[in-house]
């Protein structure tokens, strides 16, 4: 029966606090991620799932596929910057009006993959030995697209290991005890730009450096015979002579944390007297620089220590760093410091692209999704760090996606085109409009859309 008003039954729902609020659904015409578009058009400027063709291969052998590889890899890989970390909402997301357009081909006309499909695509597709190579490699080929858009004469490289919490029978997983709960313990490579050069899934309960060189040796390979300075630091975890063999060999100079013992302490020891006088109220900071051998080594080497003397504290907190830098013990330290830069990068990786979420019972899947997550994180980076405007330029990963990425749109269909009305709140559409226009420069002459 027809409402009182005229209306038809049925076509809105009402709040009793305001009768004059009407609530209408219009999923298939309304999107809450219309930014992703903008990070669809950083994808297109610079061929970067277009370069997943060349790559993977596709297992499927029947006629009736509906969607492409490439088009589940965007479907993958945009949903996890939209902060959906796996295949649960596929459904949903399949019909979104802004996903079905960054997945393209058929998917605009009708609908994106199915949860079923997607679920298919990375835990049996991907999880194929020859694909699982190729994603893993993937996010260093994207790097190197990226580069020629950015001046740079050196390479900074920070290696160090995570915790990816587990809450079921994975396999793979274990307790670590440094870390004290059940997890995954995956090691990442970045560069000093923060993007991901390069990262591998590990059982919860090795060391901190088990399979650096795997990890490593790629991301080594694909610069060297650049003219660029390398540099490479890490945490205590990796004070192992054959990583400095390693990195001398390929020409790198570095700087990594040595655990303390009692030969190094004895070379400082006229630091270690606290200083005569009443202390002052603010922290005092004391370097010195030595030769040093352990018994492993093969030859010695430099080592930079710190000392620093803070109010209040009985005694000093001392820390060594082995090194083959020629620069001023104190700007050793400082370089060294940087390091916390990788940890940062960490945290943005888990809170906004949430690439702790390993949750398939099987390790090859999980390390397929942590390789996925690697380039939703890096796509989200490009961005940041490519066409960001100065004003915004420092925003972390989380702000980007709830403030780009989270812009609700109204679409509305003609013949031969589509309009997004997007939300002016966080981001107006100038500013909108001065991050496309920093991709369009990134774009190559030749690649100029037509």
């Amino acid at each position: 029966m027809d409402d009182a008003t005229g209306e038809a039954a049925g076509t809105g729902l009402r709040v009793a606090f305001d009768r004059r609020l009407k609530l209408e659904f219009h999923g298939a015409s309304v999107t809450s991620d219309a930014g992703l578009l903008a990070f669809r058009e950083l994808d297109d400027v610079l061929g970067l799932t277009a370069m997943a063709g060349e790559v993977l291969a596709d297992p499927r052998t029947g006629r009736n596929g509906r969607h492409s590889l490439i088009a589940q890899l965007r479907q993958s890989v945009f949903g996890r910057l939209a902060g959906y970390e796996d295949v649960n909402d596929a459904d949903r997301l399949g019909r979104d009006p802004a996903m079905r357009w960054i997945v393209g081909g058929r998917a605009v006309t009708e609908q994106a993959a199915s949860t079923s499909q997607m679920g298919r695509f990375e835990t049996s597709a991907m999880t194929e030995e020859r694909n699982l190579t190729a994603l893993a490699d993937l996010s260093g080929h994207w790097i190197d697209r990226v580069q020629p858009r950015r001046a740079r004469t050196a390479l900074v490289l920070d290696i160090d290991s995570s915790v990816s919490p587990t809450y079921g029978a994975q396999e793979g997983t274990a307790y670590n005890g440094h870390f004290e709960c059940t997890c995954y313990h995956p090691l990442f490579v970045f560069n000093q730009d923060g993007d991901l050069e390069r990262c591998a899934l590990r059982p919860g309960n090795v060391h901190s450096a088990d399979g650096w060189r795997e990890v490593l040796d790629p991301v080594v390979a694909r610069y060297r015979g650049q003219t660029l300075r390398r540099l490479l630091r890490g945490d205590a975890a990796f004070a192992l002579p054959d990583v400095y063999e390693y990195l001398e060999a390929e020409g790198f100079q570095y700087a990594i944390r040595l655990p303390a013992n009692q030969v190094l302490q004895n070379q400082i020891a006229h630091l270690l007297t606290r200083p005569v006088g009443r202390p002052p109220h603010y922290v005092r900071r004391f370097y010195a620089s030595f030769r040093y051998q352990a018994q492993s080594w093969s030859r010695p080497r430099r080592v930079v220590a710190k000392v620093e003397w803070h109010p209040g504290e009985l005694l000093p907190r001392v820390g060594f760093i082995v090194t083959n830098l020629r620069r001023p013990a104190k700007k050793v330290v400082n370089f060294y410091n940087g390091r916390g830069t990788a940890e940062r990068w960490i945290k943005e990786g888990k809170n906004a692209v949430k690439w702790t979420r390993l949750s398939c019972t099987a390790f090859r899947a999980n390390a397929v999704r942590l390789q996925l997550h690697a380039l939703a994180y890096n796509l989200a980076n490009f961005l940041r760090t490519l066409a960001l405007p100065g004003e915004v330029e420092r925003w972390s990963l989380t702000s980007l996606r709830e403030k780009v990425v989270k812009i609700g749109a109204k679409v509305i269909a003609h013949g031969r085109y589509a309009i997004f009305q997007m939300a002016e709140v966080a981001v107006p559409r100038e500013l909108f409009g001065r991050i496309l226009e920093r991709i369009a420069r990134l774009r190559p002459p030749d690649l100029a859309p037509c």
